[in-house]
């Protein structure tokens, strides 16, 4: 009877954690439509958010491009295939490699900033005092960093996935002696509307997920810097997990047909 009493205890302690999280994402959500608006913060957020992250977005897209052209024109040299080097990067920076990297990527720094910045605002006693103040929390503090999140992610994407492509345009020109407008053509020619927005869609979904799991676990920390250090690791771990669940399920729907 231990065994299934752990097991009960572990179930139990997934689905409330499941509610409570399900409880933020509706309080979250349902503060974006109401007044007031905190336009200056969210600028500020999304400076934070989308500005700084650029770097180390586009340099991990470069490399990303560069690499995945050599493997492709390795793997198709055995067949004759090197010619469709340009056409893959193009369309696995754009519809998986840029979304996804990206969002890891921005979810590491952000997110993780983010839950050290609410969790040490928890264990000081800061978002009990806007409380007082009248202030509510989810406005001031949520909202912003959500809203931000969601518009800036795709933005961020967007240039990933030129940069990647550049990347495999780089590498294929100088290395691997491709021809430039040869293969500048062949991405062109290949690359299609729906690759793009479909990578982009999921940059606003992984957006959300980011800053929604940097603020839940920020939020609900405690136990003093212990508890700061526990809620940045998991916002970390529970973004990229969901960033990757989620990036499975809105392949099966986008490209289902």
């Amino acid at each position: 009877m231990t065994f299934f009493t752990i097991i009960g205890r572990v179930v139990l302690a997934l689905l409330a954690e499941i509610g409570r999280l399900a409880l933020f994402v509706w309080q979250a959500v349902s503060h974006i439509i109401r007044p007031p608006f905190f336009w200056r913060l969210t600028a500020q957020q999304m400076m934070r958010i989308g500005y700084f992250s650029l770097p180390v977005v586009a340099l991990t897209a470069f490399f990303t491009g560069g690499a995945l052209a050599l493997q492709i024109y390795y793997g198709g040299n055995e067949f004759n295939s090197e010619s469709i080097v340009a056409s893959i990067v193009a369309l696995g920076i754009t519809r998986e490699l840029g979304p996804v990297l990206g969002g890891l990527m921005v979810a590491g720094r952000v997110s993780a900033a983010i839950a050290a910045e609410l969790g040490t605002m928890r264990v000081t006693e800061q978002i009990d005092a806007l409380t007082t103040l009248s202030t509510n929390p989810y406005k001031y503090l949520v909202v912003p960093r959500v809203v931000a999140a969601v518009v800036t992610l795709p933005i961020l994407v967007f240039f990933a996935d030129i940069i990647g492509i550049m990347g495999g345009f780089v590498v294929g020109t100088s290395t691997l002696d491709f021809n430039a407008g040869v293969y500048i053509k062949n991405t062109v020619d290949f690359l299609k509307l729906s690759d793009v927005t479909s990578g982009l869609i999921k940059a606003g979904v992984f957006g959300f997920i980011i800053a929604t799991m940097g603020c839940f676990h920020g939020f609900h920390s405690k136990g003093g810097a212990q508890g700061v250090g526990r809620a940045t690791t998991n916002a970390v771990v529970s973004a990229s997990i969901l960033i990757l669940a989620a990036n499975y399920v809105m392949t099966s729907l986008l490209f289902a047909n």
